[in-house]
């Protein structure tokens, strides 16, 4: 079972540049972080775009769920920045055509390049929940999964976590 991963950008792929102290992109990191987790499920890599999540627009989310549609696997991964991935996933289950297609959307509060980030963490959650939840549209963050309608980022704590 091959699983399609989408990369969007967010946090996840950020670089970190000493001189200035800004995060900006270059390319993304899925290789080797795959590498890193010595991941052996069977993946299909494509970059939609690398933006931070805040300057996401409908026309972006348009593209992902477009991609979803017509996507040959239907098990998908898509990284995406934590500050409006809630408001994506909704996107996506509300425009989605394809009803039998798991989609689990995951992130990273510290990038990559630190060192320390959970990004790997959430990226190996991601690869496992997207095998294994029926189809639908999910969440993956903090090593749990959430439905795209019950979910929303913390800004107090960083977390995700279920509305009550």
């Amino acid at each position: 079972m091959a699983i399609r991963i989408f990369i969007t950008g967010g946090t996840f792929d950020k670089e970190y540049n000493e001189l200035t102290g800004q995060l900006y992109f270059n390319d993304t990191h899925m290789h080797d972080l795959l590498e890193m987790g010595r991941c052996k499920a069977d993946v299909e890599i494509r970059t939609l775009m690398m933006i931070d999540s805040l300057e996401m627009t409908d026309d972006d989310r348009d593209l992902i769920v477009h991609q979803c549609n017509n996507a040959d696997e239907d098990r998908i991964v898509i990284t995406h920045g934590t500050d409006t991935m809630s408001e994506t996933a909704q996107y996506i289950a509300q425009k989605l055509k394809a009803t039998d297609k798991t989609i689990v959307l995951t992130g990273a509060m510290i990038p990559i390049k630190f060192g320390s980030s959970d990004g790997l963490f959430n990226l190996g959650s991601a690869l496992a929940f997207v095998q294994s939840l029926p189809a639908g549209v999910y969440v993956a963050m903090n090593g749990r999964y959430f439905n795209w309608d019950n979910v929303r980022k913390n800004k107090q704590t960083g977390m995700f976590e279920e509305v009550k």
